[in-house]
């Protein structure tokens, strides 16, 4: 037998999807941190990995599959608008909020928590992860969070860049197709 179910709202909708759905969720990291104590009690190894994601891509997908299976519990931290302008100018082209909703729709992703500082540091040292992930395109030595990451105790795993796809690819794509008649 066929029902159906009549949302109000897409914020119903929402609502009713995200509690069926096998989604992460958006947080704070107050309640970010709330969440981690007991699956840390529990002794859940905890990832941390952080970027833009500002036009999410196939290679940002692989990236969040392979920092997943370093551990139990995948968290993704997302520059702020604020954040993003201040190292990309012109940037973001999506905001903060959809940035994030988009993350935590993610099969590897349970937890997302946008910050507002230039780097991860901060972040890292509030996670104390078991793993910091980061793409290939950074070296330990070039990583800014690298202190942070050795003080948490925490593995460092240089993640390898998916060939040819990247969101400065998309944007000289997008723009070179606008030149076009």
């Amino acid at each position: 037998m066929l029902t159906s179910v009549r949302f109000g709202s897409i914020g119903e909708f929402y609502g009713y999807y995200h509690a069926i759905s096998r989604m992460g969720q958006v947080l704070s990291t107050a309640e970010l941190t709330a969440e981690l104590a007991p699956q840390r009690t529990r002794g859940a190894r905890i990832v941390l990995t952080n970027g833009v994601f500002d036009l999410l891509h196939v290679g940002h997908l692989r990236s969040l599959e392979q920092a997943r299976a370093l551990g139990d519990v995948l968290v993704v931290g997302v520059n702020s608008d604020a954040s993003v302008r201040r190292l990309k100018p012109g940037r973001p082209l999506v905001p903060e909020a959809e940035r994030a909703e988009l993350l935590a729709a993610l099969v590897p992703v349970d937890y997302v928590v946008v910050f507002d500082e230039p780097t991860a540091e901060r972040l890292v040292e509030l996670v104390a992860p078991d793993v910091y992930a980061k793409g290939g395109d950074y070296t330990a030595e070039s990583l800014p969070e690298l202190g942070a990451v050795r003080a948490a105790g925490a593995a460092l795993a240089l993640l390898p860049l998916v060939a040819n796809h990247s969101t400065s690819r998309l944007l000289a794509q997008l723009r070179a197709s606008a030149e076009l008649p």
